[in-house]
């Protein structure tokens, strides 16, 4: 590095191999991913180091950490890889419209029961778009739309980075669910009265839905079994049906899985609606807004012909 003023020379393919190499902690694996040797690897990353004349990267029998100037380098790095990507999305979008491949990560909790049929519609209305949907664990999802590998994601709302796109689709209502045999099934609908002391089931706490119905539970005097955290909707319902708690369902999981002979029975609340937020979120660098929105779109009549009880932005 010209220590005078001169230009540093650092190169997207350097900062490629700083960012495998980060998420692998291995130099074979990192450059496996990149399709390179692992000399050539070493060798890029050796160039940056001196460019930057910082040590980036130490060896250990376990693999490979970064170390704190690595870190910070590696997390400018991201956000640089990020707005070119921005720019090649950017004029994807203006040359094929909404054509090519996206990757949509989703939580379990949503995408089994409403993506089948966004994906259908999308495969009908746009032929050469080729979505590709992964399911993540809730705590990952929105640091992986951060570091790329998704272009969007589909979450509960709010999102916490000031570096997304938030497009509100719909507000999906939760249901009281109660093992069949259990005494509110007599009723219609349910008091909030009746809630109090009532045992409640939730999901585990890397989930959005554990701090509503928490939130729920405090309001209502109703009681958050702590000792049974599901990790699944299956789960929960299981539990529920066996006569351990009641459980607060989402509606899209209601549809698709509780049929007349289910275990278990959803009722509303009496003059009271609760909902989650469910929208679309993407990185504000990314060059495929209004691709995006219109795959939003696409979602929000979906939902609504299909779903009547969601409330579609």
């Amino acid at each position: 590095m010209d220590n005078t003023g001169g230009a540093v020379m650092i190169t997207l393919k350097q900062l490629q191999c700083l960012l495998a190499v980060e998420e692998t902690a291995h130099f074979r694996r990192a450059a496996e991913r990149l399709g390179m040797t692992q000399p050539s690897l070493s060798v890029q990353m050796q160039n940056l180091e001196t460019e930057l004349e910082l040590r980036l990267a130490e060896r250990s029998r376990s693999g490979v950490v970064l170390t704190p100037a690595g870190r910070e380098v590696a997390q400018r790095a991201r956000r640089i890889m990020n707005e070119v990507q921005g720019v090649a999305d950017f004029a994807a979008s203006a040359q094929q419209g909404l054509a090519g491949v996206m990757r949509l990560g989703s939580k379990p909790t949503l995408g089994p029961y409403l993506l089948p049929h966004v994906v259908a519609a999308l495969h009908r209305s746009h032929k050469d778009l080729r979505l590709y949907v992964r399911e993540s664990e809730p705590r990952f999802l929105e640091d992986e739309l951060g570091r790329g590998v998704h272009d969007m994601v589909l979450t509960q709302l709010p999102v916490a980075s000031r570096e997304f796109v938030a497009e509100k689709l719909f507000d999906e209502p939760l249901y009281l669910a109660l093992a069949r045999d259990h005494p509110l099934v007599k009723e219609e609908t349910v008091s909030v009265a009746a809630l109090r002391d009532l045992d409640i089931l939730a999901l585990s706490p890397s989930y959005h839905l554990y701090d509503q119905i928490a939130s729920l539970c405090d309001s209502f005097g109703a009681k958050l079994v702590r000792d049974y955290e599901g990790t699944s909707l299956d789960a929960l319902r299981v539990m529920v049906g066996m006569g351990m708690g009641a459980a607060f369902l989402p509606a899209l999981y209601v549809h698709s899985e509780l049929t007349a002979r289910s275990e278990v029975v959803v009722r509303k609340l009496k003059g009271r609606t609760i909902t989650r937020t469910i929208g679309l979120v993407w990185r504000k660098s990314a060059g495929r807004g209004e691709s995006y929105r219109a795959i939003a779109d696409v979602i929000r009549d979906v939902a609504s012909r299909r779903f009547k009880d969601l409330s579609v932005s």
